[in-house]
């Protein structure tokens, strides 16, 4: 399959969007502050070198988030069109991403994926990412209209 990998910018948001709602499991991670444009645009100001899109004639079809404090870094969306999957394009991302952030001295990465979304952990377990038991994740929301989560 004949695809390229690139940077993303904030030019591609109204494609990216699109591309997140073509999912369900994607669709229920968006929260309407952060994954709003001006929450991405925020979010690429300070990950410039580190999210990648996979482009197909032109068109998105798979995407990864990934930033860092300085210290430990986060996969915060990852997403390939069902049209598109199984073709090697996330693993791709995911590397392309892992590249990206050791160049910038970061060692480790975490990444959240929802318990119940067997293809996605089945994907991160083949990535080499293992499953930590033996913490909690925790979050708090300090605007109403972002969900707390289960």
């Amino acid at each position: 399959m004949d695809y390229k990998i690139r940077k993303v910018t904030i030019q591609d948001y109204d494609a990216i969007f699109e591309l997140w709602n073509s999912t369900e499991q994607s669709r229920r991670a968006l929260n309407p502050i952060d994954d709003s444009r001006e929450g991405i645009d925020r979010y690429l100001k300070r990950n410039p070198n580190t999210c990648f899109a996979a482009e197909k004639d032109e068109k998105i079809v798979g995407v990864i988030l990934t930033g860092h404090d300085g210290r430990r870094a986060i996969v915060h969306h990852m997403c390939v069109h069902p049209d598109f999957r199984r073709k090697g394009i996330a693993g791709r991302l995911v590397s392309t991403a892992e590249d990206a952030l050791q160049k910038e001295g970061i060692q480790k990465i975490f990444g959240l994926v929802f318990k119940d979304n067997d293809t996605a952990n089945e994907f991160w377990e083949r990535q080499g990412y293992s499953l930590r038991t033996n913490l909690n994740y925790r979050n708090k929301s300090l605007n109403t209209e972002i969900p707390v989560g289960d």
